[in-house]
């Protein structure tokens, strides 16, 4: 839930924004447009879920990134140690770039090998991030001037920062998507709790599509294949009694306890309890 929300434009652009959040689950990234963004994070502490990646931020910590899917997530521990989380972010639009710049992206081929990294926030990114903090609380310092050098101030340093050849080749690679394969998504977030849609939203396809192409791959429906693998890895757990059967059910993405324990019986015919006891 958003709290409070305080942005500066740049020719109706939103291009940096305040944003002060309640606990959360999970929230997909939101576009305007075709933008990369980063993140500055003031206070409390989040993951991001990506198709390849889990990646945590907080304080301390910014978050660079490509145009593509992914969450923002919170877990138990962070949703009750964290009441309010702020963040500073900064939006750049291809459009808006070729007017700053004055050069078109196309014209570079330089890639990185990331869709979204964890930056560590220090010397001159750190006296950025707070001069960015004072326009948007003092809207009335920002006029079109100082914020299109602000934007091409931080574009200058984080190709610096990112060992970028140039700013060209630094904005070039932030609006190249690394592609990542339909079975890495499914893999790497397998014993995540999230639905169907969610997968479909990580995959960047519809519900229908993702269907389709998940049965074609895996000669099953999602849900059956997701339900199975979980339930095996459950199984494998039950046989250590140093893990409470909670603990499992987390570890292995189920919604609750009590879907784990359902799921759960009608699969091997036991409780997960009674289980674990025939197992010993």
């Amino acid at each position: 839930m958003i709290l409070n929300q305080k942005v500066l434009t740049y020719k109706g652009f939103v291009v940096f924004e305040k944003i002060e959040m309640s606990s959360f689950d999970r929230i997909p990234k939101l576009f305007q447009e075709n933008e990369a963004c980063f993140m500055f994070v003031n206070k409390g502490e989040f993951s991001v879920r990506t198709p390849d990646q889990f990646i945590l931020f907080k304080k301390g910590k910014g978050l660079l990134a490509k145009c593509f899917d992914y969450f923002f997530e919170m877990n138990s521990k962070q949703r009750a140690a964290n009441n309010r989380l702020e963040a500073v972010g900064i939006l750049l639009y291809p459009s808006l770039i070729k007017e700053l710049f004055q050069f078109d992206v196309t014209n570079s081929s330089y890639a990185v090998d990331f869709n979204i990294k964890s930056v560590e926030i220090e010397g001159l990114l750190q006296t950025f991030q707070e001069s960015i903090n004072i326009l948007i609380e003092n809207p009335e310092l920002a006029d079109e001037l100082l914020i299109k050098t602000k934007i091409k101030e931080f574009v200058l340093l984080m190709s610096k920062t990112q060992n970028a050849p140039s700013e060209l080749d630094f904005l070039a690679a932030m609006f190249q998507k690394r592609d990542t394969q339909f079975v890495e998504v499914i893999a790497t977030n397998l014993y995540s709790n999230l639905s169907i849609n969610e997968f479909a939203h990580l995959s960047g396809l519809s519900i229908s599509s993702f269907k389709r192409k998940f049965k074609s791959i895996f000669e099953t429906s999602p849900k059956k294949y997701i339900n199975q693998k979980k339930l095996e890895k459950a199984s494998q757990l039950l046989k250590s009694n140093e893990t409470r059967i909670s603990d499992i059910a987390y570890d292995c993405g189920f919604d609750s306890i009590t879907s784990f324990n359902r799921l759960f019986k009608s699969h091997f015919n036991l409780s997960p309890s009674s289980y674990r006891k025939k197992i010993d």
